[in-house]
């Protein structure tokens, strides 16, 4: 009950969360890895090591990544730290008291985050993917940190250190519904400091990463998809003979 309790409340503030992004930052279209098994095991590696810090995954056990092609010595060996078992539920050990502190907000459970951000703009993948890659140095904020898909994000930029640190380059140009005015517009990214990931690198991780998060949030999406074909396919063969054995019925009044 309380699993179902969490997962009715990520759910009730998706829409809000989705309207996060109100601003115009065109979304990055994020690469299709659902069945990419290595790129779904190295996303899971990169969630457990920077995002389960912070925020749980609580409709997941550590064991459904046997989905993935895990076996149960290698989620023990490379994927728990502080003591859980193998079938217990993804949680942090952060306190919601200190998280509240520290960021203002409690983070929000993840389990199903890649179909919350989901919005007219493109898919809960696309989001998160362009998200993840449009961090930049800003000492006004508290983290040090802002975001160009989410501005004034309150999390900071927790895979600075593969990405490197980057400003926002922006250019002064006329508004184009005042000319006497001036508006300031993105001009790109300039990196200060280095990561220890290239840009490729990095939006490979990160695209790693989302498809894990994309398929967290239905871990049988695959199976239904090619359960759902064989469905269809029944259905149209049984329609098919219901057809014909309607023909054959209506010949013989006739």
């Amino acid at each position: 009950m309380k699993l179902l309790k969490k997962m009715i409340a990520v759910l009730a503030i998706a829409p809000a969360l989705a309207m996060a992004n109100s601003g115009t930052f065109p979304l990055d279209r994020a690469p299709d890895r659902a069945t990419d098994i290595p790129a779904l095991q190295n996303g899971a590696k990169l969630f457990v090591n920077y995002c389960l810090n912070c925020h749980s995954a609580s409709a997941m056990r550590y064991n459904r990544l046997k989905d993935i092609g895990l076996t149960d010595e290698q989620i023990k060996q490379n994927l728990l730290f502080t003591g859980e078992k193998v079938g217990d539920l993804m949680k942090t050990t952060l306190a919601p008291k200190d998280a509240k502190e520290w960021f203002g907000a409690v983070p929000p459970d993840l389990s199903v985050i890649a179909r919350a951000k989901a919005s007219g703009d493109g898919t809960g993948a696309d989001w998160i993917y362009t998200y993840l890659r449009t961090y930049y140095k800003d000492d006004t904020r508290p983290t040090g940190w802002n975001n160009m898909v989410f501005p004034n994000v309150g999390m900071p930029h927790v895979l600075w250190e593969l990405q490197g640190t980057r400003t926002v380059k922006m250019v002064e140009e006329s508004d184009p519904h005042d000319e006497s005015k001036k508006v300031h517009k993105f001009a790109g990214f300039e990196t200060v400091k280095p990561g220890t990931m290239s840009k490729i690198e990095y939006d490979n991780a990160v695209g790693d990463l989302v498809a894990y998060l994309q398929w967290m949030g239905e871990p049988a999406q695959s199976t239904r998809k090619r359960l759902g074909g064989w469905v269809i396919l029944f259905l149209a063969s049984l329609a098919t003979l219901a057809w014909r054995l309607n023909a054959s019925y209506w010949k013989e009044v006739k």
